[in-house]
């Protein structure tokens, strides 16, 4: 069965939003603001009232499978109109009415994440991070810095796996110090050769590996940090306004990629310990993860999907601290149209200069 939870203005009905700026629900008609927290307590009390609540969560089971497609197939109870979604769609906008819509059956059994890091940036931050982030690359096609096209990005809540473990280490470095002198003769050098080794134990908490296979790992990896202090229990309400995708890779899956991050962060620690040396290479190690446990979250995140000359660029930023990353092609064409412009203006000089000196 296919649920669909619309989030409703108590005052004039229509389709409430979480507004990143003042960290409320707000209705973009009537302006209302609504708190969180309160919102339980008004469904409490519209459901004592008589007749139908005017507030109040709508949902409709649709349940139909678009074969071949896959795809389901979702209807919305504000307009009637058909919603499609793939098998990771959380949450999203009616594409008719423009009224948020969260897909409720991604979150049964046992599908419901831990936390959510609510949006603190909006659509114009992350704009305005796009357009800098575009700033002063002369190279750059037509097509990434067209005004329609930008306004093409979105906010999306990325599914995260968030690891705790202890990280028991025995590391083991050669390393080797060199001295110089001379005397009438000769010039010296000595170099002395070390054994060192190190040993101890990192406590890892929440670390945090995408569970989206849409979402490549070293782009999500490199928009971090996320401030987890600043996670609440999940609401469907953090979701109105924006996309949501649930996870498609398990914590299972994910815990690869999590030990690999644990591996490399407690090497490169040990290894800022081994000072002094003007050589030091990593000679053994010996790394035993305990007290593994894992919790399930969704972070914010705005993205921008182009494709150029059949490629495919992906640009995200931190919906919660403003970092921006994503690479970016360059339009050949203008190059040769830029060189060819100054081979051009720099002839001309030289030809004027010739001239000149012919006139002398």
């Amino acid at each position: 069965m296919s649920d669909i939870q619309e989030h409703k203005c108590p005052c004039c009905g229509g389709g409430i939003h979480f507004d990143t700026g003042i960290q409320k629900l707000k209705c973009p008609y009537c302006e209302t603001e609504f708190d969180i927290d309160a919102i339980e307590a008004i469904k409490t009390e519209a459901a004592t009232e008589a007749g139908e609540s005017r507030f109040h969560w709508d949902k409709v089971t649709s349940g139909q499978w678009a074969e071949g497609e896959q795809l389901y197939a979702y209807s919305c109870t504000s307009c009637g109109a058909q919603i499609m979604a793939d098998a990771t769609l959380a949450a999203t906008k009616c594409p008719y009415c423009d009224n948020p819509v969260v897909m409720t059956d991604r979150f049964d059994k046992g599908l419901k994440p831990d936390y959510v890091i609510p949006f603190k940036l909006d659509k114009k931050a992350a704009i305005a991070g796009l357009q800098n982030h575009l700033k002063g690359k002369t190279l750059l096609p037509k097509v990434f810095k067209d005004q329609n096209h930008i306004e093409e990005i979105k906010g999306l809540y990325v599914p995260f796996w968030l690891y705790d473990t202890n990280a028991d280490a025995d590391i083991n470095y050669r390393a080797t110090r060199t001295r110089a002198w001379s005397d009438s003769e000769y010039d010296y050098i000595e170099t002395s050769h070390y054994s060192i080794y190190r040993a101890g134990t990192i406590d890892f908490e929440t670390i945090p590996v995408d569970g989206s296979s849409k979402m490549p790992d070293d782009l999500m990896e490199s928009i971090e940090p996320f401030d987890f202090s600043q996670a609440v229990p999940f609401r469907t309400e953090y979701l109105a306004g924006f996309l949501a995708d649930r996870y498609d890779v398990d914590a299972e899956a994910s815990e690869g990629r999590a030990n690999e991050r644990v591996q490399r962060s407690v090497e490169e620690e040990f290894a800022g310990t081994v000072v002094g040396y003007e050589t030091v290479i990593p000679a053994g190690s010996d790394i035993r993860l305990t007290g593994g446990s894992v919790k399930y979250a969704l972070y914010p995140v705005w993205i921008l999907s182009t494709k150029w000359k059949d490629q495919n660029f992906l640009f995200a930023m931190n919906g919660q601290t403003g970092k921006f990353v994503g690479d970016l092609p360059k339009d050949t064409g203008k190059a040769v149209g830029i060189f060819a412009g100054v081979f051009a203006v720099a002839a001309a000089i030289a030809f004027a200069a010739q001239y000149i000196f012919w006139l002398i």
